[in-house]
């Protein structure tokens, strides 16, 4: 199996595999109750999956815990069997913060948030999973939950393009409501990083939220967080195929921002649907 290493970072999530079926199907009672009885999931869509490896895409949500991926993956898991690779890039931040955590994901599929490991997951026959908006997404502000926020950026097009993989962009609602983000006041902290205060970790985390959620009640920071039991709602939704492929129309970057900007509006006529279908 293809192994990976970086010189300047740590050979947790530079490989593929560390990824653990049984780990995962050991995993499966504990994320079913999960499933049933706390979020009580409702999903749909599962029909559009095509055959062979997909590029999904997803929308991020619910803080640290974000549970809806946790959810998907459940989904995938108890449809095609743990034995089915799907791979999920993760953010570097995750990595250098919270090794024992990024240890824990490795098995279930973590890679490293880079394109190396992106092709290498799909060149190995496998799905890939990535959530574009990374901690900004994750983070955004409760009353841009029902948007659809890729923070600008234009990597996972470039990849698909050059990798002539379809897109099937994976949306959710609901576990943006398992915390409730109020603002985020990276810019402030930032400034005062400038002037001496250092990082917690030594880390830059990209947003610094406020938030109302478990268990701290009002929270400041990045901080880990335990969901509240919202109800969720996930769907799969048909593939998005673009008109040309390959390393010359990755290379464009106005056809690049043409097709970023097609994934996004269809991603988002796809959520307001979804809202629609849950608030009816």
């Amino acid at each position: 199996m293809l192994k990976l290493k970086h010189p300047q970072k740590t050979k947790l999530g530079w490989s593929l595999d560390e990824r653990d079926p049984k780990f995962i199907e050991n995993l499966m009672p504990v994320l079913g109750v999960l499933y049933n009885y706390y979020f009580r999931v409702q999903t749909s869509g599962w029909e559009n999956l095509p055959e062979g490896k997909v590029f999904v895409v997803g929308s991020h949500n619910g803080g640290l815990a974000s549970p809806d991926t946790s959810m998907m993956m459940y989904d995938w898991v108890r449809r095609f069997g743990a034995e089915k690779p799907l791979y999920g890039l993760m953010h570097p931040k995750v990595w250098e913060v919270v090794p024992p955590i990024a240890e824990m994901a490795m098995k279930a599929g973590a890679i490293m948030a880079h394109p190396k490991m992106a092709y290498a997951a799909l060149h190995s026959g496998a799905s890939v999973l990535v959530y574009p908006g990374g901690p900004e997404d994750v983070f955004r502000p409760h009353q841009m939950r029902d948007k659809i926020y890729f923070a600008e950026r234009r990597g996972f097009i470039k990849l698909a393009l050059r990798e002539n993989v379809p897109i099937v962009p994976a949306i959710s609602w609901g576990s943006h409501d398992t915390l409730i983000v109020l603002a985020d006041v990276y810019e402030v902290m930032q400034q005062l990083h400038k002037w001496g205060m250092p990082w917690l970790f030594g880390v830059d985390p990209l947003v610094f939220p406020v938030y109302l959620g478990l268990p701290w009640g009002l929270a400041i920071g990045p901080l880990p967080n335990i969901p509240m039991p919202v109800p969720m709602y996930t769907r799969i939704c048909p593939p998005i195929v673009f008109e040309r492929y390959g390393r010359e129309a990755a290379s464009d970057r106005s056809y690049v921002n043409e097709c970023y900007e097609l994934v996004k509006s269809q991603m988002q006529q796809e959520l307001d649907n979804l809202i629609k279908l849950a608030s009816s």
